[in-house]
């Protein structure tokens, strides 16, 4: 009988010892969970903020609202108002869903400095829309150049100019005229948006580039790590098809 009390009690001391791991591994669990799930608060981009835009002007166009994230989704300088960014631009392009942050914002004058990778030189071209693939193309991204022309032995044709440049600024865009001519001669003059975009090249390059553009029209090619490219002889009226 003794022996049974002893055996009752051992085990009604593990229970409770055995409940008491579970409550605290729950509580663990919900602290846990709740720190990683908790929304805060936050200012995000909602639309595309060139560098150089001012944080009034994103403001006023509506590209900055709150938004939340959870507390472990929150990084380093990010703001929950504009408070002390008054008169400061974007230094770097500022894409939707990302948190607006102290670093990303400074004077116009830091928006001046361009950097350009040792040894290389920067150069600039004014293409149109659909020749920066339709605005996709921003500082940092990597672009095969292309080159088409009417003046081909073969009469006009488009080659692969440069396989992979790097872009590091991205200018003003402007209208300007532009007149196409068809087939019975008739010619059409439309205002179309044009863009100057910056390149990091080599001299070699520079030189194929802005001869390029003087002979012909110049298009970009936005790319990824996996795109493949190559340079090749080139599409004309004889391999088109």
């Amino acid at each position: 009988m003794d022996r049974r009390r002893v055996l009752l009690i051992v085990a009604a001391a593990i229970a409770a010892v055995g409940t008491l791991l579970v409550f605290l591994y729950v509580r663990s669990a919900d602290e846990r969970a709740t720190q990683q799930f908790d929304a805060v608060s936050v200012l995000r981009a909602v639309e595309v903020i060139p560098a150089g835009e001012s944080i009034e002007a994103a403001q006023a166009a509506g590209k900055i609202e709150t938004g939340t994230v959870s507390r472990n989704a929150v990084l380093e300088g990010a703001r929950t108002d504009t408070e002390g960014l008054s008169g400061k631009v974007a230094l770097t392009t500022i894409f939707p869903g990302e948190q607006i942050l102290d670093s990303r914002f400074g004077s116009s004058a830091e928006t001046e400095v361009l950097t350009i990778p040792e040894g290389m030189m920067a150069i600039s071209v004014n293409l149109s829309d659909p020749a920066r693939v339709a605005g996709f193309v921003n500082p940092g991204a990597e672009v095969s150049v292309f080159l088409t022309s009417q003046s081909g032995p073969q009469g006009a044709y488009t080659r692969m100019l440069l396989p992979r440049v790097t872009v590091i600024g991205v200018g003003t865009t402007s209208v300007v005229p532009t007149t196409t001519t068809d087939g019975s001669g008739g010619q059409t003059t439309e205002q179309l948006p044009r863009t100057l975009l910056t390149l990091a090249v080599t001299q070699k390059q520079a030189e194929k580039v802005l001869f390029g553009s003087s002979t012909g029209e110049l298009a970009f090619g936005l790319l990824t790590e996996d795109s493949d490219v190559s340079p090749g002889p080139g599409v004309d009226v004889r391999n088109l098809f």
